[in-house]
């Protein structure tokens, strides 16, 4: 099915297009008037394909993006399925950097997986993408009782 929809998606950015191409090359006086028809196949063709593509690009855009909030403690508290909204800003601001393993519990919370002594992880839900199917966590990792490091990864 999906092998029918490129062309016809093309086909429908095309039309209005080759119209336009005819315009202007009769506006410009380009070409002679019985050739124009043809010599605006040209700029359709390619023009169409280039959108078509801008618009699928787009589409991929839109679906992925998601807005990335300032670190509130309410909102990482109450809204656990999407503190993929916050937690680059936990990542960019390093305010987990330096704070020992009681002092990010007391502020992320309790939930949290333990992959060992150093190494503690929260669920951040699932982030809006096209191939996301599983959720991401946000990894604390702690040396000497301090954490060094945080990131972010999918499960």
């Amino acid at each position: 099915m999906s092998f029918i929809l490129v062309p016809l998606s093309i086909l429908i950015l095309a039309l209005p297009l080759y119209f336009l191409s005819k315009w202007g090359l009769n506006k410009l006086y380009l070409g002679k008037e019985e050739n124009r028809k043809y010599i605006a196949m040209v700029p359709t063709l390619f023009l169409s394909s280039i959108l078509y593509v801008a618009v699928v690009y787009l589409w991929f855009f839109s679906i992925s993006y998601y807005p990335n909030n300032d670190f509130n403690q309410q909102i990482w508290d109450e809204n656990t399925t999407e503190r993929y909204k916050i937690s680059q800003d936990i990542i960019d601001s390093k305010m987990l950097i330096g704070k020992t393993k009681e002092e990010v519990i007391d502020l992320l919370g309790q939930d949290f997986y333990s992959y060992n002594v150093n190494h503690i992880a929260y669920n951040l839900g699932f982030v809006p993408g096209l191939f996301s199917m599983d959720p991401d966590v946000l990894d604390v990792y702690i040396e000497k009782g301090i954490v060094v490091k945080v990131s972010q990864h999918q499960t």
